[in-house]
């Protein structure tokens, strides 16, 4: 499987909304719409898109949703941790981890769609959605309740408006209740969705800022390390406690190991730094996968 051929896309938008924000008219002015665009309209859409259309058959996969639910959990516990560890705590911007720590715990889901189909078919699919099913409403709050404490709101407040978790939400209760996006407005709903993602990425492009991230070094270490590192491993620990065959234990490694979402940007206060964070975690995608799929397993 050539990981690099698979992330390329990603990382190749990343860049392309880098050069045209540096060398051309379309300046920060013009980006800072687009988050707002993508962040409020399309990326909802396609979220919700999503989560209708997977399949939700949980009796069949009871115990790879456990061992991802208690991954997502250790996952977000360990990152929000991050500020209490002896010695390090103390040189970590609480501000700036609330914003980060996201990124130590989310996925890039279209990634990880396209890596369960070449792994395992529609196996793998079915696998996948299931985790994308359960685990985008838990990492979506603990994306949000960080920022809403240190923001000053409260946290229920900050859930109830954000739409993301609308979207997510209204996915799932959809797709329990059996419903369906009617024929002829599907091709329309799955543009507007689709233009989110190569815009989400272009406009994380246009916000980096790497000198931002040598201001940071040490928390950017401690978020990616457990991303990268710590997810897997946690992975392959609980795929021995929950029993998983192998194929359920390849879709969660490979679950564990995939770069964060693209979407972390939008929803960042310091959104420089984070889409700084976003661009690394697509390059050790390169690593971590392999690592995850080919070591681990």
């Amino acid at each position: 499987m050539n990981f690099a051929e698979l992330l390329f896309p990603d990382f190749s938008l990343i860049l392309f909304g880098y050069l045209l924000c540096r060398f051309t008219a379309l300046d920060r002015g013009v980006w800072g719409q687009v988050e707002r665009l993508v962040y409020y309209v399309l990326f909802p859409v396609l979220l919700f898109q999503a989560v209708l259309r997977s399949p939700l058959d949980l009796a069949a996969a009871s115990s790879l949703v456990g061992a991802a639910l208690s991954l997502g959990v250790a996952a977000i516990l360990l990152n929000y941790s991050i500020p209490h560890w002896p010695w390090l705590g103390r040189h970590v911007d609480r501000r700036l981890h609330a914003a980060s720590a996201q990124v130590g715990f989310r996925f890039n889901s279209f990634i990880a769609l396209a890596v369960a189909d070449r792994m395992a078919g529609a196996q793998g699919l079915l696998m996948i959605a299931v985790i994308i099913g359960v685990c985008v409403p838990l990492f979506n709050v603990g994306a949000v309740w960080p920022m809403a404490r240190h923001g000053g709101h409260g946290f229920v407040r900050e859930l109830l408006r954000n739409p993301l978790i609308i979207a997510t939400a209204s996915g799932l209760l959809a797709n329990l209740a059996g419903f369906a996006i009617p024929g002829w407005l599907e091709p329309s709903v799955s543009r507007v969705g689709q233009a989110s993602l190569a815009l989400g990425l272009m406009a994380a492009g246009a916000g980096m800022q790497f000198g931002s991230l040598a201001q940071a070094k040490t928390l950017g270490v401690s978020v990616l390390g457990i991303k990268h590192l710590g997810m897997p491993l946690m992975a392959l620990g609980l795929s021995r406690l929950f029993g998983l065959d192998p194929t359920q234990t390849a879709i969660l490694l490979m679950f564990s190991a995939v770069p964060t979402a693209s979407s972390c940007y939008v929803l960042a206060y310091n959104g420089a730094y984070v889409a700084g964070l976003v661009t690394l975690s697509t390059l050790l995608g390169l690593a971590s996968l392999p690592f995850a799929l080919g070591v681990l397993s």
